[in-house]
């Protein structure tokens, strides 16, 4: 048996005030809200936030011995550097942070996207799309959306469900996300391969066509004619609505299926789905407890956070729908779950987690010749945070996941009240593939506290009372787009240096990308160090912060969505190894199969044997022993 010696004395037990006890389940819920933003992409908003997978990224793709932040330029943009990183787009002070509100950066177009992802090396973003995509906000410039995903859970492998496809934007003009918004609330945009009939509308429905017909070459046939999510919760007795105004952005996706266009004024469909209720509504039933099950938030387009429209402006409208859904009577039994449709035209630095090449409904021949086969999906990532009692102080949850993941939600979370909405819609491989969301989720420990928010100002009104936050910030300033630093003021040495310092607890399946901490009742897994003759892993008291650095740790997944795993030192490279040893040689490097159970834990077993990596009552670390659950925690100490 390998045992391994605690290094240090446990530090004296430290009482805490217990939360609210008694074993609960997702069938504590009552209402789940689901509230779509408008392209934004997760580096852009959460890139400097600690304890996620941003721009201190522990796995961090490197293209040749060029890190992936480095983006190619061409003489065309600059003849000053032949790379241009992410940079903060206040970095001029100023009026800039009010200025950048209202600015865009690139498109979010098919081919543009395709073509900065480049294959795989991801560097053609300022080449391809636009130096300002890379761009990047901190805290200060978006105080809601970071107060939200902080003080609840936040998602960093939250992906955009489809590949971005045609759409203006520019300053002046934008249009509607189609696809994504479809998968949200079907599961599937109807590629080949996928569970509809290619007559049903789609095949694929890749762009934002809204005129009946088929565009060339028989794609993105409109109206689409599949089941949906809501007529899924419809014949299952499930109460659902959308709540939407008459500036509703056209992004409800239930208006573009046949279906709910034809449906009588009198109707469900019509009621519920095509019509909706207004978002005062919203508020009135969020006020009184009396939501339905499940409801869908639509915004208004000057709220909606679309370049140019402001993150100020759309953090408004997530303050009024956090706080009612917060502060509602039945806040006990509510869920809100907020994301955006898609990246916009903002860079994100990890390469999509996707299927393999030639999965049904997964890959196609881009119908314009522009990219050659590709995948549809999923693509870059995106914000995505929940907000409920049972996922207050989460952390981060970093499972692969995306649209899809929300409808699966409601499925497990229906089932766990005896009804059926499984819907026969969705791609096969999202199902298998895209988490579902529950293992974000403590419902042993629910917490009902409520942070103190950012003071929120409303948004700017013309004469009319109309919404013109986007026109009145470009009115005001006549640069809305600052100078790209090729060099200078604004390039940043190591962009890690501009991540905050401090860690989050980890929730859900483990995946690449973060700098890891494994405790348990007080100790910590460490390296043993230079000083130490013992050259086996070990146990080391539980530092203040999880900031020691030989308690911290990098994995590897043997495969991209599995479950297996090697673990690097972040001080010195070394690996456990077989039997405990630290090697430097990768290819002995034990392999761990690593598992959660939500309101537990992470379980390490190392693979082949049949027993864990636990602490055991002397506490000494054993090989061999029995179940046990580690807690683990994302760090960000930049050191440099």
């Amino acid at each position: 048996m390998a045992v391994f010696r605690y290094a240090a004395p446990m530090a004296a037990a430290v009482c805490t005030l217990a939360r609210s006890a008694g074993a609960g389940g997702l069938a504590d819920i009552d209402h789940v809200v689901l509230f779509m933003q408008e392209n934004r992409a997760f580096d852009h908003y959460f890139g400097t936030m600690a304890g996620v997978r941003g721009f201190n990224d522990a796995n961090l793709q490197m293209n040749g011995n060029v890190p992936v932040w480095m983006q190619l330029t061409t003489p065309a943009l600059t003849t000053d550097a032949q790379y241009v990183g992410p940079w903060y787009l206040n970095y001029l002070g100023g009026n800039w942070s009010e200025a950048t509100q209202c600015m865009s950066a690139g498109s979010n177009g098919w081919y543009e996207n395709h073509a900065a992802w480049n294959f795989g090396t991801n560097d053609h973003w300022a080449m391809n799309n636009t130096p300002w995509s890379i761009g990047f906000y901190k805290k200060g410039d978006v105080p809601t959306q970071w107060a939200l995903a902080e003080g609840w859970v936040l998602g960093d492998m939250y992906q955009v469900g489809a590949l971005p496809c045609v759409e203006t934007s520019t300053e002046s003009v934008v249009s509607s996300t189609n696809p994504n918004r479809v998968a949200w609330i079907s599961g599937s945009i109807n590629s080949p391969g996928s569970p509809q009939r290619p007559d049903q509308g789609g095949n694929p429905y890749i762009d934002n066509n809204e005129t009946p017909g088929c565009e060339d070459g028989g794609i993105s046939c409109y109206p689409l004619k599949w089941k949906t999510s809501g007529e899924c919760y419809e014949d299952a007795g499930v109460s659902w609505q959308v709540f939407q105004d008459a500036d509703n952005f056209d992004d409800n996706p239930y208006a573009w299926f046949k279906q709910f266009q034809d449906a009588k004024k009198d109707s469900p469909l019509h009621g519920k789905g095509m019509k909706g209720l207004p978002l005062d509504l919203f508020y009135e039933k969020a006020a009184s407890g009396t939501l339905p099950e499940v409801s869908y938030i639509v915004g208004p387009t000057q709220l909606s956070e679309h370049p140019p429209y402001s993150p100020h402006d759309g953090a408004w409208l997530q303050d009024k729908i956090a706080k009612a859904v917060t502060s509602s009577p039945k806040y006990n039994k509510t869920v809100l779950m907020v994301s955006y449709d898609e990246s916009g035209g903002w860079f994100d630095h990890v390469d999509p987690y996707r299927s393999p090449d030639g999965t049904p409904a997964e890959w196609i021949n881009d119908p314009w010749g522009q990219v050659g086969h590709t995948f549809v999906g999923p693509g870059f990532r995106l914000p995505f945070y929940i907000i409920s009692p049972w996922t207050r102080n989460g952390g981060v949850y970093t499972e692969h996941a995306d649209h899809s993941s929300q409808i699966l939600f409601v499925e497990k979370w229906q089932a766990a009240k005896g009804k059926n909405v499984t819907t026969g819609e969705m791609v096969h491989w999202r199902r298998e593939h895209m988490g579902d969301l529950v293992s974000a989720f403590d419902f042993e420990n629910p917490d009902y506290t409520v942070p103190q928010l950012p003071i929120v100002a409303e948004p700017h009104r013309n004469s009319q009372g109309n919404y013109d936050g986007s026109s009145y910030c470009q009115s005001r300033y006549s640069q809305v787009r600052p100078p790209v630093p090729y060099v200078g003021d604004g390039v940043i040495g190591d962009i890690a240096s501009v991540v905050e310092r401090g860690f989050k607890p980890v929730r859900g399946k483990l995946t690449e990308g973060r700098f890891l901490v494994f405790e348990k009742n007080g100790l910590a897994l460490a390296n043993p160090g230079k000083c130490r003759r013992d050259p086996n892993v070990a146990l080391t008291r539980a530092s203040k912060g999880h900031r020691h650095e030989l308690q911290r740790w990098v994995i590897y997944a043997v495969q991209l969505g599995g479950s297996e795993f090697t673990m690097q030192s972040a001080a010195d490279g070394r690996f456990i190894c077989r039997g405990g040893l630290m090697c430097k040689e990768k290819q002995n490097a034990q392999v761990f199969e690593v598992g959660y159970e939500p309101s537990k834990g992470y379980t390490l077993k190392p693979k082949g044997s049949g027993k864990y990596l636990d602490v055991d009552s002397d506490k000494e670390l054993s090989f061999d022993g029995a179940l046990g659950h580690w807690q683990v925690f994302s760090v960000s100490y930049w050191t440099g």
